[in-house]
């Protein structure tokens, strides 16, 4: 299984590398006006649902005892795994605006009702959490560009390296050359903010391995953030992380797991260290009170690393912000003390931030 704990990280190795940060990835895809349409009918469906999609509130229940009409007391529930093509329209604005509601999966769920609240909150609206009307059209009227683009797979996309299924085994990970993507698919999906289920339903049947390809994708915003960040605030009750300029302007907000009650995050006032890019992950049984003992382990680099593809260093020993390799579980687990964002996240919030900058545990 893979230890989800703080860390201590090589980073004297790592520091030389803090010039190139590892949010700075070249995006191939950028929105566009006219895009071609997917071949499958039922993803040309989607694709256009989503684009156009509009917020409409869900009917009303009918009275207790009573059925609607039409409806047939034996009717299969709502299939609640299927893409809501308002609600992944809604993700993807919120992403661009730097409310992130984690993965775009158009599903929802508690990550984005955080990211509403926190989006209401900042515009001066009701705070609920609900994605209604009003949220809607705020998001919709502030950026009327299209929420998909088309992404043409090139080599570059392909070079990996995909290292097939990821070990759960801490040891055997650290026999690895690197712990980089099982397939081009997760890592198309990762580039894209996306979960995979939505990456397929927009693209079925698609070699996802092949260069030349096209296919449809999620068009989040710019990554670099507006601002330099001066502090950062993680909320434990909530699990998340907010990130404020030095006159106090709220520059994103990010869902984040956080550490459990039997492994605490810290309390209190601590400072930003150092910041790592593909940093290593190191398990020294002898410096933790968690896991079960065995050996000292170092696992290089990599997305699918426990830290995932950055790290930020705090002056609280052992712990930090970093990635993970399980964007989908952000805010759904518990860590052992770190605080956990996803891959894009981490390296968005890393490219701002430099030695010195505060975080205060609250």
């Amino acid at each position: 299984m893979i230890l989800r704990h703080p860390v201590r990280l090589a980073l004297a190795a790592a520091l030389p590398l803090l010039a190139v940060a590892a949010c700075d990835r070249t995006r191939d895809s950028r929105p566009v006006e006219e895009t071609a349409p997917p071949a499958d009918p039922g993803a040309a469906r989607l694709r256009q649902a989503i684009e156009t999609a509009t917020f409409t509130p869900p009917p009303a229940p009918p009275p207790a005892g009573e059925t609607a009409p039409g409806d047939q007391p034996d009717r299969p529930a709502p299939d609640d795994t299927r893409p809501d093509p308002a609600m992944a329209r809604a993700q993807i604005l919120l992403d661009r605006t730097r409310f992130s509601p984690g993965i775009v999966d158009g599903l929802g769920g508690e990550n984005t009702r955080q990211a509403i609240a926190a989006f209401e909150k900042a515009n001066g609206l009701p705070v609920d959490g609900e994605l209604d009307a009003t949220v809607f059209e705020r998001l919709a009227t502030g950026d009327g560009r299209r929420v998909l683009t088309d992404h043409t797979i090139t080599q570059a996309d392909l070079a990996g390296p995909f290292i097939g299924t990821v070990p759960e085994d801490i040891a055997a990970m650290g026999r690895l050359q690197t712990v980089g993507y099982a397939n081009p698919r997760e890592a198309l999906a990762e580039k894209f903010h996306m979960s995979e289920a939505l990456l397929d339903a927009l693209n079925p049947g698609v070699d996802f391995g092949r260069a030349g390809q096209t296919i449809v994708v999620a068009a989040p915003g710019p990554n670099p953030l507006r601002g330099e960040v001066a502090r950062i605030v993680v909320d434990k009750a909530e699990s998340s992380v907010r990130a404020f300029a030095a006159d106090g302007t709220l520059l994103a907000f990010y869902p984040a797991t956080i550490g459990s009650g039997d492994t605490p995050s810290p309390s209190g006032t601590h400072t930003v260290r150092a910041v790592a890019p593909r940093p290593n992950y190191t398990y020294d049984p002898s410096r933790v009170s968690y896991g079960d003992g065995g050996s000292k382990v170092v696992v290089p680099p990599g997305p699918n690393n426990p830290v995932g593809s950055v790290w930020i260093d705090l002056s609280r020993d052992t712990y930090g912000i970093h990635g993970t390799p399980d964007p989908a579980e952000i805010g759904k687990t518990a860590s052992s003390g770190c605080v956990r964002l996803t891959n894009w996240d981490a390296e968005q919030l890393a490219s701002a931030v430099k030695p010195g900058v505060e975080v205060r545990f609250t």
